[in-house]
């Protein structure tokens, strides 16, 4: 019952988040001209930064995730884009990648590194880059230091790996990139994108699982992160980091 209503919550906003994709477009013009390149857009979920870099770029997208059923809904999307020859979904895990060394001349990572850990990420996904190619991560990160201990024990237990900007950007140049550039994302889009949704459908779904015990535990889960969000929203949000491959 957890994934599935894991995936409910997910499915449900994806179609709600659509302004999230003014960011991935303002990540990839930060790269320099790129002639019909190869893209591995790791945890791609339903897909809609996939199909968005497909647009940005005119080359060849590949988006893997280990979930079937959100690469069912990117496949359909494909289809119905007339994306075929272009964009490809593959069920496949971000923690072993199964292609050719120096496959891609970008990967691409949007909210999908803190599986791994982000050093952890740059290290292994490196060798999968072309020369002077280029990743692009989406990730988690204190915006300012020293969150309330509340704050703090939450977000560790979920992601211990959490680390503040100027952190990230010390492990890029430690993993072997050059930093193209970076930015923060507006500290209430999490709200309007994100927590305000998540909230909305939390109060449908406890109507519609009332009587399942399992169910209103995980919604619970959820809730607990939306109020602490509300309450220290300033000590957490999110930031794009481009980089390129020495």
């Amino acid at each position: 019952m957890s994934s599935d209503l894991f995936f409910e919550i997910q499915q449900a906003l994806s179609s709600k988040c659509p302004g999230r994709l003014a960011y991935t477009r303002q990540a990839f013009r930060m790269l320099p001209p790129l002639d019909t390149p190869r893209i591995l857009d790791i945890g791609c979920g339903s897909g809609e930064p996939t199909l968005e870099l497909a647009r940005l770029s005119g080359g060849h997208v590949i988006g893997i995730d280990i979930d079937q059923r959100f690469l069912a809904e990117l496949s359909g999307k494909i289809a119905q884009e007339q994306l075929a020859d272009r964009v490809e979904a593959v069920n496949q895990s971000l923690l072993e990648l199964e292609f050719p060394v120096e496959s891609f001349d970008v990967i691409w990572a949007e909210a999908s590194i803190h599986v791994i850990g982000f050093t952890t990420g740059l290290v292994q996904w490196r060798p999968f880059i072309k020369p002077d190619g280029f990743l692009v991560v989406h990730e988690m990160t204190w915006l300012l230091p020293d969150p309330p201990q509340e704050f703090s024990d939450h977000w560790r237990a979920v992601y211990p790996g959490i680390r503040s900007v100027p952190e990230n950007l010390e492990r890029i140049g430690a993993c072997g990139y050059d930093l193209i550039g970076h930015f923060t994302l507006p500290v209430d889009l999490w709200s309007i994108e994100y927590y305000d949704p998540l909230q909305t459908l939390i109060d449908q779904l406890r109507e519609k699982y009332a009587t399942d015990a399992e169910a209103l535990t995980l919604l619970a889960a959820q809730q607990r992160e939306i109020d602490l969000y509300r309450k220290y929203q300033q000590w957490y949000g999110s930031a794009f980091f481009v980089m390129q491959k020495k």
